[in-house]
């Protein structure tokens, strides 16, 4: 039987645990029931002391055991700019999604693994023949074609999507194309869960990493940003370390393991990345994983690299993504309450005076919920005479497709999963909800160029010109522009 003191709340600590997954340990509250000013002085000391310690062992890098690779490694920014969303002259630009990924099929020598979500390249959902299907319909038939040539070996791990869904790897799979294997996530979670991964990488040299779909829309339709790494072995293998989690556990009957093989361990983490010249500017860089059971020994889980590229900004934090909020939200009438990056980023905010911009998306399927939470955080914004707080969120609304007759289910939406710091720049594939981060596959690249020589070429200054770009668009409005939602 527990006691009167065992019956009290709780506080969970985060640790990292031996896999350089996040663990939460329970401890007990301690009470204070004494001077109430001594309380307060001592927890506002406390407070302080936890977020500085926490920033500094979060982000400090130990560089005396840092790998270092001496790849000539290439970094591009790619974009899928929605035909009909047009900016001002000018503006930032970046090679199309397209074109990266038609460059790396056609660089292939001897393999392509694809991790996916789901596969609609071909348009065969379409009532009839559109031209912006194009893109998708050739990605598809180059991919047929080099992987019936005999020489590159394809493999695609993809999520269990049934149907329509999946044809276009249906058909990969029955002409000796591809070699192709589906996670059911429902084997692994009670509450299920999906592989929303979107990667490519080619003869363990190149990858691709971002926000699109292998699905057409997500060429023409919908705004997309990745990146490609290029002549980076030492960064494309450890992207193959997790392709190899998703294609075992794409095995008929496979079931999470109590530990990974050590040669899916990384070195290349939070505390230890790796050192590279991205385009000749020195980098500190590694990929992150989710969820934590997917996180070999070494892997820094996706949500404490998110809370790390936080944690690190100095002067501002500058976040795009579809969906914002500090709760499940796929749990139907069980949702939980999750507010960890929301938590970070209100003491970026609070504590540190860091500039929080936040670019969520506005499009048909955008739930009533979502502004109460948005809310939420904007309302910290304010200033007096003793503090200023800048918090503030835009809603991006990609314009109608010219032929509004054609409207297309899920399309006409910015599906970014992006954020640049003043010190980091941080590229991912997950919503920032709690379902991507607890039972969702997805991954994050982590850039940080602050020891280089930075400028108008460096990762986080072309990410930062992106983001300003879309912000200060005629496509981007204030949170009070919807004020009916409150």
């Amino acid at each position: 039987m527990e006691s009167e003191e065992d019956d009290r709340p709780m506080e969970t600590t985060p640790l990292n645990n031996s896999d350089g997954c996040q663990v939460h340990v329970r401890k007990k509250a301690v009470p204070f029931h004494r001077n109430p000013a001594t309380c307060l002085m001592t927890l506002g000391l406390l407070a302080g002391a936890v977020v500085l310690a926490s920033i500094v062992a979060i982000y400090s890098w130990n560089t005396d055991n840092q790998p270092i690779c001496n790849d000539p490694c290439k970094l591009t920014l790619v974009e899928s700019i929605p035909w009909n969303l047009t900016y001002a002259a000018g503006s930032p630009a970046h090679p199309s999604t397209y074109s990266a990924w038609m460059g790396l099929v056609q660089k292939a020598q001897q393999s392509i693994d694809i991790a996916s979500f789901y596969w609609t390249l071909q348009g065969e959902d379409l009532p009839a023949y559109d031209e912006s299907a194009n893109e998708g319909q050739e990605f598809y038939d180059e991919l047929l074609r080099v992987g019936q040539g005999g020489n590159v070996k394809i493999r695609i791990a993809q999520d269990i999507h049934d149907g329509i869904f999946q044809n276009d790897t249906a058909f990969l799979a029955k002409t000796g194309a591809a070699e192709v294997r589906s996670l059911n996530f429902s084997r692994f979670y009670p509450w299920g869960g999906v592989l929303h991964t979107k990667m490519i990488t080619v003869d363990g040299r190149h990858f691709y990493v971002g926000s699109a779909n292998m699905d057409w829309r997500s060429l023409t339709q919908v705004k997309e940003l990745g990146a490609v790494i290029e002549d980076c072995p030492c960064l494309a293998q450890d992207v193959g370390k997790l392709f190899s989690v998703y294609w075992d556990l794409g095995k008929p009957g496979a079931e999470l393991p109590s530990s990974w093989p050590a040669a899916y361990q990384t070195n290349y983490n939070l505390q230890t990345p790796v050192q590279v010249a991205f385009n000749g500017t020195n980098t500190n860089t590694f990929l992150s994983s989710a969820p934590p059971e997917f996180c070999p020994k070494g892997r820094t889980t996706d949500v404490d690299a998110i809370v790390g590229v936080i944690r690190s900004a100095q002067k501002f934090v500058y976040i795009a993504v579809m969906d914002y909020a500090a709760t499940t939200l796929y749990r139907y009438n069980n949702n939980i309450y999750w507010p960890v990056i929301d938590d970070e980023l209100r003491r970026a905010a609070f504590d540190r005076h860091v500039e929080v911009r936040l670019m969520a998306s506005k499009w048909n399927h955008t739930t009533p919920v979502s502004f109460r939470y948005l809310w939420s955080l904007q309302d910290l914004n304010f200033t007096s005479k003793d503090l200023s707080i800048s918090v503030s969120v835009k809603l991006f609304e990609v314009p109608d497709y010219p032929d509004v007759e054609k409207q297309f289910e899920y399309t006409r939406v910015n599906h970014n999963k992006y954020m640049v710091t003043d010190q980091v720049a941080y590229i991912g594939t997950s919503n920032w909800s709690a379902d991507y981060f607890i039972n969702t596959g997805g991954i994050g690249l982590v850039v940080n160029q602050t020891s280089g020589q930075l400028g108008k070429n460096s990762v986080q200054e072309q990410l930062k010109a992106v983001f300003e770009r879309d912000w200060n668009s005629p496509y981007a409005f204030s949170l009070d522009h919807y004020s009916q939602e409150r």
